[in-house]
């Protein structure tokens, strides 16, 4: 059964993944946890050896530059939670979802997400996309399956801009004498 509505945001998905899979091929395990600047968040494993991220329920002012560790770990919490929506689940929390601990598993881990999230698209019918989604960032009118699933792709793509970002600078200051 053709659903171009589906179809429209799988195909943008897929673009967006699609360049995401660029920076990952070129990403080393050490480029995930350089902080850009002494103003940053990044993740840390604590005394239990869980991998937590640099958090504050009020966004500071500035608002400080994330780690690719960081924004990688963004991008699970965020999937997991909308994957958790999707079927049906009850969201984890924040502070439920933890990094993986290193580049390698955190891009395995997003690898994984990723067969997941394809998984719930490709079920999705119509009525789906129009049911109410109750996600706490979604307010009316914005509040439909279909449109979480819009935010997930710019949400996507905005992060995968930053981590490319992020590399790119990284890649550029190690040419520079005393920058690294």
């Amino acid at each position: 059964m053709n659903n171009p509505r589906r179809e429209l945001l799988s195909w943008q998905f897929d673009m967006t993944w699609s360049l995401f899979t660029y920076h990952l091929e070129r990403l080393a395990p050490e480029d995930f946890l350089w902080e850009p600047t002494d103003l940053s968040w990044t993740v840390r494993p604590d005394t239990a050896g869980n991998w937590l991220p640099d958090w504050a329920d009020t966004e500071p002012d500035p608002v400080p530059v994330p780690t690719i560790g960081w924004l990688s770990w963004h991008i699970g919490w965020w999937w997991s939670t909308v994957i958790d929506h999707a079927q049906g689940r009850m969201p984890r929390k924040r502070t439920d979802i933890t990094w993986p601990g290193n580049g390698p598993a955190a891009v395995a881990w997003l690898q994984e997400l990723r067969t997941q999230w394809l998984t719930v698209l490709d079920k999705l019918t119509d009525a789906d996309l129009d049911a109410a989604s109750t996600l706490p960032w979604q307010t009316p009118p914005d509040n439909t399956i279909g449109h979480m699933i819009a935010w997930l792709n710019a949400e996507l793509m905005k992060n995968v801009a930053e981590i490319g970002q992020l590399h790119l600078i990284r890649a550029a200051s190690k040419s520079r004498p005393g920058k690294q």
